[in-house]
């Protein structure tokens, strides 16, 4: 028994590690699931080798309570895989701050709390997405294909995208993810409530950053693993790289352009 004890207390003493390997796991496991095509009839990678085809010759979904179920999973583990790369350095430093005022094997547990907090914000982004695809699909302006159906619809999605990314308010949400001592510093609260509170803080930043770079799958395609990935790796580096705001105005002007040149297409 007293093996164990010793076995177990090591362990929590590299609590470190344990946050990452399983900060790494979650985030694995949701890429894997994704790439299978997340619970849907086709994986995301044959789904990706259809971009370009006309969504319409694909049957439309029969929206039911278990679909919608299996969309906003979709959704929510999407979420997972895309940003919680991104709020790594944000749960490594606040792991690091509760463990110079706890023990090691007290530490773990208000990280993870933090990061519950953190991905139940995008949940609820997950419970808005899925009804605002139910909409778009029933108002036929997204296709089979999870694709934006009409040039109208894409254009619109650009540009809103585009004046979100130079807006103050992207700006003030940008730097909070961007300063995590500043952030953890400035909201610290304590014990598990606290955490939770934290965390939930946090996603609320995050998502204002972020929410309408997540609403450019219904320009790019929701299953398509290029905007997938590609966005995924926006948020990164505009999260952590020396740039990173010149790259989100840079980003949000070329949006713009892009939207605009839809939009005198359409016209």
């Amino acid at each position: 028994m007293d093996g164990q004890i010793d076995w177990l207390q090591a362990l929590l003493r590299r609590d470190r590690l344990v946050l990452v390997a399983g900060l790494v796991t979650i985030i694995v496991m949701a890429w894997v699931w994704l790439l299978a095509g997340a619970g849907m009839e086709m994986s995301a990678i044959q789904m990706t080798a259809m971009a370009g085809m006309d969504g319409w010759l694909m049957q439309p979904a029969v929206w039911t309570a278990a679909y919608a179920a299996l969309i906003f999973a979709m959704w929510w583990v999407m979420m997972v895989a895309m940003m919680l790369p991104s709020a790594a350095p944000m749960l490594l430093l606040f792991a690091r701050i509760n463990r110079k005022d706890k023990a090691a094997s007290g530490s773990l547990v208000p990280t993870f709390l933090f990061t519950g907090g953190y991905l139940l914000v995008w949940g609820a982004f997950s419970l808005v997405a899925t009804a605002l695809q139910w909409g778009l699909e029933s108002a036929r302006l997204l296709s089979p294909m999870l694709v934006a159906a009409n040039h109208w619809l894409g254009a619109a999605i650009l540009i809103a995208a585009g004046v979100w990314q130079l807006t103050p308010l992207k700006a003030m949400c940008l730097g909070h993810c961007r300063t995590p001592l500043g952030f953890l510093v400035g909201h610290w609260r304590a014990g598990s409530l606290g955490a939770v509170r934290m965390g939930l803080e946090h996603g609320v930043y995050c998502l204002g950053c972020c929410w309408f770079l997540m609403a450019l799958l219904f320009f790019g395609g929701v299953m398509n693993l290029y905007w997938i990935v590609g966005l995924a790796v926006f948020v990164l580096f505009e999260k952590t790289v020396a740039f990173g705001h010149l790259l989100s105005r840079a980003v949000g002007i070329g949006l713009l352009i892009w939207g605009t040149t839809l939009l005198i297409q359409a016209t």
